[in-house]
């Protein structure tokens, strides 16, 4: 019999989903509070052969990468905007400068401990939308929510052994 969890046999749940950090530019980033699912699709492509033209044949066709959406409460720290300011601002002489624009982000998976147990590396990131400051509402309770949209040509997996837990 095998278990989902070979050195942590007496586990038998999954990892929670409030236990995570996202990393860019060698550094972690400041209160992000959610974070939506990685993503990736393969179209399909059809075609059928005129000699059987009542089957129709199904392959693999382009393979998409969806946005992964970030948020956080609003603070003092600036990297959401800085990196969307790459994308949306000109330059020096009105000219828009895509230096830097994409860089690389991890997103990590940890246990209640607070150890690594999944990390994937996102690859060619880039913001395609901003949102600084959420509708405001005197008649609500609730925070300000800053808001990145960001674009990625896919995830690949780190490879991180199982650790014992106590």
């Amino acid at each position: 019999m095998s278990t989902e969890f070979p050195m942590n046999s007496h586990r038998f749940e999954p990892y929670k989903t409030f236990r995570f950090r996202v990393m860019w530019d060698g550094k972690y980033v400041a209160g992000v509070s959610k974070v939506s699912a990685i993503k990736q699709t393969v179209e399909t492509i059809t075609h059928r052969q005129g000699g059987d033209p009542n089957i129709q044949h199904i392959g693999p066709g382009l393979v998409s990468a969806e946005a992964i959406t970030l948020e956080r409460g609003i603070t003092w720290d600036n990297e959401f905007e800085a990196w969307a300011r790459k994308v949306f601002e000109p330059g020096e002489l009105g000219i828009l400068s895509l230096k830097g624009f994409r860089k690389p982000m991890t997103i990590e998976l940890n246990n209640l401990a607070g150890e690594v147990v999944r990390a994937y590396n996102i690859h060619n990131c880039w913001v395609s939308e901003y949102e600084m400051l959420p509708e405001l509402d005197a008649n609500s309770a609730g925070y300000a929510i800053e808001r990145l949209v960001i674009q990625n040509e896919g995830a690949s997996r780190q490879a991180i052994p199982e650790k014992a837990e106590t």
